[in-house]
């Protein structure tokens, strides 16, 4: 085993925690909070989770190099959806699609090959792209759990973990 493979394997442990833990905020919302929006620049509940469930898909297609129109696809295809299971379920299949791409990849080519997203002007490592997307699940994962805090749920930060 070479010295990459528990590497990735940990990143990829903690984006599938981050993506977990998610799932776990996404089957809280009550129906007539999907359209919650704590300030009007900022998105409804349902646009979060809509964005949040296809990060995985979406920033791997981005990594892919694919266009903006075929990433903004991908998102576009679960909007109206707003039954926790079935949104839980796809952002589970968009991990593993990720995760399948991860370990796919030789070493050399998840420590050395770069790829450019479509508004870049340049490119990055596919290992950067993993903790980019991590980070990026992370951050909106806050962001939800603040929505729901700021909506009374009874919850607190051990959800999270």
């Amino acid at each position: 085993m070479s010295a990459v493979t528990p590497i990735r394997q940990v990143m990829l442990e903690e984006l599938a925690h981050g993506v977990a833990s998610t799932q776990r905020l996404i089957q809280l919302i009550k129906a007539n909070d999907w359209e919650f929006q704590p300030k009007a620049n900022m998105r409804t509940a349902a646009e979060l989770v809509y964005h949040l469930v296809s990060i995985p898909a979406t920033d791997l297609a981005i990594l892919q190099e694919k266009s903006e129109a075929e990433v903004s696809q991908i998102e576009d295809e679960i909007k109206g959806i707003k039954d926790a299971a079935q949104l839980c379920a796809i952002m589970q299949k968009n991990y593993e699609q990720l995760e399948s791409y991860m370990i796919s990849l030789s070493d050399d080519d998840f420590l050395n090959k770069a790829t450019k997203a479509f508004y870049s002007d340049h490119a990055a490592l596919q290992v950067k792209w993993l903790m980019e997307i991590t980070t990026h699940t992370y951050h909106h994962r806050a962001q939800l759990y603040n929505y729901l805090k700021e909506l009374e749920y009874d919850i607190n930060f051990f959800i999270l973990y």
